[in-house]
């Protein structure tokens, strides 16, 4: 009788699946972790790895979630998350407190900052919304990358945990409340709508805005739902032996060769991705057959499944050590070095595994376990806290010893023996975030949106002229120069810039860049201004046709609308980051790189266009950014640039007289001419 309650009692289960260890699973996340590596150290490249890693981690999660609901008839949060925290922050907690640790000393000021910013989303699982926000971020697009931006696969990983079980909770109160029997049509039409609406949207999302895409949460679930739908049909497929043998082989070379067929990092997380994806579905489903030939000889074997158990470290640590030694020793990893990267996250990965993540996730007391990640969770906090505090009093001791006479910036150029030496201002930890202010209040456009934005000021009521800077980044730049200028002038400054976009005829009407270009011409159409000031060259283009379609488009304002233009001369550029090599090497290095480039391909054309057009007035700024006939990174004790071709706000502002004196013979001139019609 006992027997038969306890029989009646048993739960239902949900699914028959078997839940069953796959050690071809274990050997294909050792291989997606050392494609990432290889790829990241030598050849700078994005290999699929990472979307192996979510279709395998859909697979394993639905497998464990439907064995639970299986074993116990319930599927409840707290039991849920607390394995799940068990199993993933005592890596993550323990790798972003070395992180810290590191930064302090290893780390390029000028990164220090964002390093914090994104530890901090590390630790809180949004670190993909953090960097998607970024990338969109045009002039934040430029900067360094950090020793965890890796993270951000993590924290989509945490992500789509918690939607899962938001996704099976439902499922299974469905079941309770309307007895559904047969769940596995239910579960698959769910996980299908997810799968296909997903996929759509990854593709049209990064059609449309690729960088934005690569990072969000809903343009990879698809990812993680092709690996549930693997999890509850695998049992229905049979495969014969030989397709086995071969599909699963050509399931591992189409995922080595991923990364060089594709731009990964340009072209993901759209259709493409179905190739990795497709390669991994291979690969599982040649594992469910025993072969002679198969993968799974390969991927099961023991060294393959205890290198398995340690991927997760593996993928980690590896983009944590290339980083720092490319601080530091400023070159892509040999063969010997890049090698030695990656034995060195194999046994970090071990030791961490087994000396600090598994104490924790097979502690049977919960409590045990959650002190010990509060404290290195509290230590996280410590640190950040240290590394702040420490950045705010070394930039109060740096900015409160700074004055007018010690950093003239560009006006140095005339007397440049007669600058005190001085620590170079912004201090190197500021200099990215050294942005004209038209860029941090707002008024400048991003690249996801192509309406028109005016940002006002200077004299806004009795002015006696209005000046409009138009364009992009590389007009929007001089902002701070404009506005220095128009002190105790009486004019009126409008910024209508958008980043990545020049003034140009050269867009397409159908893309962002065009159809913003066109909303500002129907704006200026009709605008109280007198005066449009955007760069007409680009220093980095080759081809003459690039200048000329900025011209035409000032040309034209000029022409149809009689508003007249003021057309700057682009400023140098480099294949290098400037700060980088400033911070990393010294001024005297990075000046014997600057002037070993060529840096300003407009030369010809500029002459050119000084010569042939009369109507539309000229600056060309080019001597204010050498000293004696030589480029500098820093002049007037003023760091000129925080990328590799845009200036900072500081050394901008200090054009503020040569702009005052031009802005005023031009505008004298313009209200002359309109006096005389």
């Amino acid at each position: 009788m006992n027997q038969l309650n306890h029989k009646e009692v048993q739960p239902q289960k949900l699914i028959n699946t078997k839940s069953q260890f796959r050690p071809e699973i274990e050997g294909l996340r050792v291989v997606a972790a050392l494609l990432v590596a290889v790829y990241h150290i030598w050849f700078n490249r994005v290999s699929g790895g990472v979307d192996v890693f979510f279709v395998i981690s859909g697979f394993l999660i639905t497998t464990s979630i439907i064995s639970t609901i299986n074993r116990t008839g319930e599927f409840r949060f707290l039991p849920y998350v607390t394995k799940l925290i068990k199993r993933l922050l005592p890596s993550v907690l323990f790798i972003l407190a070395v992180v810290l640790v590191l930064s302090s000393f290893l780390l390029p000021q000028s990164i220090l900052e964002k390093t914090i910013r994104e530890v901090v989303a590390s630790m809180f699982f949004y670190q993909n919304w953090q960097l998607a926000i970024s990338s969109t971020d045009y002039l934040d697009a430029s900067q360094m990358k950090s020793p965890v931006e890796h993270f951000w696969a993590l924290s989509i990983q945490g992500q789509f945990y918690m939607i899962w079980f938001v996704l099976f909770a439902f499922i299974l109160w469905m079941v309770k409340k309307y007895a559904i029997k047969n769940v596995k049509p239910m579960i698959n039409t769910i996980l299908g709508v997810l799968f296909v609406s997903s996929l759509a949207y990854s593709i049209y999302l990064t059609s449309v805005n690729q960088p934005w895409a690569y990072f969000i949460t809903m343009t990879r679930v698809w990812e993680f739902a092709l690996g549930s739908l693997l999890c509850i049909n695998l049992s229905s497929i049979r495969v014969p032996k030989w397709i086995a043998t071969v599909i699963g082989w050509l399931g591992l070379i189409g995922l080595i060769l991923t990364g060089i067929i594709f731009n990964v990092s340009e072209m993901f997380p759209g259709y493409i991705a179905l190739w990795p994806m497709t390669c991994a579905l291979f690969i599982v489903l040649s594992g469910t057959r025993e072969t002679t030939f198969g993968i799974k000889r390969f991927l099961g074997s023991k060294p393959m499944v205890k290198l398995g158990g340690i991927a997760f470290g593996i993928y980690l640590w590896h983009w944590v050590l290339l980083e720092f030694y490319r601080y530091n020793v400023q070159q892509t990893p040999g063969f010997w070095m890049g090698t030695l990267i990656i034995l060195s996250s194999i046994l970090l990965s071990y030791l961490m595994t087994e000396y600090i993540e598994k104490p924790i996730r097979s502690s049977k007391v919960d409590r045990s376990s959650f002190k010990k990640l509060g404290i290195m969770a509290s230590i996280n906090v410590l640190l950040i806290g240290s590394l702040l505090g420490l950045k705010y009093f070394e930039e109060k001791e740096l900015t409160d010893g700074v004055s007018t006479g010690d950093y003239p910036g560009a006006m140095a150029v005339k007397n440049p023996d007669q600058t005190p030496d001085r620590e170079p201002f912004p201090s190197y930890a500021n200099v990215f975030d050294d942005l004209p202010l038209v860029h941090t209040d707002g008024s400048n456009q991003v690249l996801s949106k192509s309406d028109v934005k005016v940002g006002e000021y200077g004299e806004t009521k009795d002015y006696i002229a209005t000046i409009a800077l138009v364009g992009s980044s590389h007009s929007e730049q001089w902002f701070g120069a404009i506005h220095e200028a128009a002190k105790g002038e009486k004019y009126r400054v409008l910024n209508i810039t958008r980043s990545g976009t020049r003034f140009s005829t050269g867009y397409d009407d159908n893309v962002l860049k065009g159809i913003w270009n066109q909303n500002v011409l129907d704006y200026l159409k009709d605008a109280d201004v007198d005066l449009i000031i955007s760069h007409v060259t680009a220093a980095n283009a080759t081809k003459d046709k690039i200048h000329q379609q900025m011209v035409d488009q000032m040309q034209y304002v000029k022409d149809e609308y009689g508003i007249d233009g003021l057309a700057l001369r682009d400023n140098p550029r480099y294949s290098f980051n400037v700060l980088e090599s400033l911070e990393t090497t010294s001024i005297e290095e990075t000046t014997k790189k600057m002037n070993a480039e060529v840096n300003q391909r407009d030369e010809a054309y500029w002459k050119n266009f000084e010569q042939t057009n009369k109507s539309l007035y000229k600056l060309d700024l080019t001597d204010y950014f050498r000293v004696d006939g030589e480029f500098r990174p820093v002049i007037g004790n003023v760091v000129i640039y925080r990328d590799v071709s845009h200036m900072t706000n500081t050394y901008a502002e200090s054009f503020g007289p040569v702009f005052k004196q031009k802005l005023n013979e031009v505008v004298t001139d313009i209200l002359k001419k309109k006096q005389a019609d």
